[in-house]
């Protein structure tokens, strides 16, 4: 038995997000309930991994997140507007969070961060910042209005340590960063 969505009711909604009961025929064929938080809109994103070459650092971005209660660090991030790519929103996100501009290594398909809360598809967007164009530069981020987000360059080879350090400062973290640590123990 294949599963699938037999139904949907929402349950309540705000300005940005809704929750929604589903519906589903599970694996053995019985009918279950599931509850869903779900941008409105479109509801897809994507984050940006962007590396300062030659220098081997990664941008990273704190900001305040409501629901975690906390600043939290994580990589630039935004939502991709109606009839944007996930490139386009990458090249418009980093420079509004960070200053920075850099140019497309590769780009991931739509996959899932908490999949068990929201079916929000989130892309991977992989840059290269050029560092030698903005030595000896002021870069500033150009936020939206509700934004305050700081901005981090930080070196690969110390990036578990900052991040300890953040967490000991109690400052959230997000999972992607620890993913992007534990790779790099992995393979080096």
């Amino acid at each position: 038995m294949k599963q699938k969505i037999t139904g949907s009711r929402e349950l309540g909604h705000g300005k940005f997000l809704y929750l929604r009961e589903l519906e589903y025929t599970d694996h053995c064929g019985l009918p279950r309930k599931w509850e869903s938080c779900d941008r409105t809109g479109e509801g897809a994103g994507c984050f940006i991994f962007a590396k300062i070459v030659p220098d081997n650092e990664v941008l990273l971005i704190r900001q305040y997140r409501p629901p975690c209660g906390k600043l939290v660090l994580e990589f630039p991030a935004g939502l991709i507007d109606p009839g944007e790519t996930a490139e386009e929103t990458a090249h418009r996100e980093l420079y509004e969070e960070t200053g920075y501009a850099g140019k497309i290594i590769s780009v991931t398909g739509p996959a899932y961060s908490s999949p068990g809360l929201t079916g929000e598809p989130i892309t991977c967007v992989f840059m290269e910042i050029d560092g030698d164009a903005y030595r000896g530069k002021t870069v500033e981020a150009h936020p939206e209005e509700v934004e305050c987000i700081e901005v981090f360059r930080v070196p690969l080879k110390e990036l578990a340590g900052f991040v300890r350090q953040q967490e000991n400062e109690g400052v959230g973290v997000d999972t992607k960063i620890h993913m992007l640590i534990t790779g790099l123990n992995l393979c080096c």
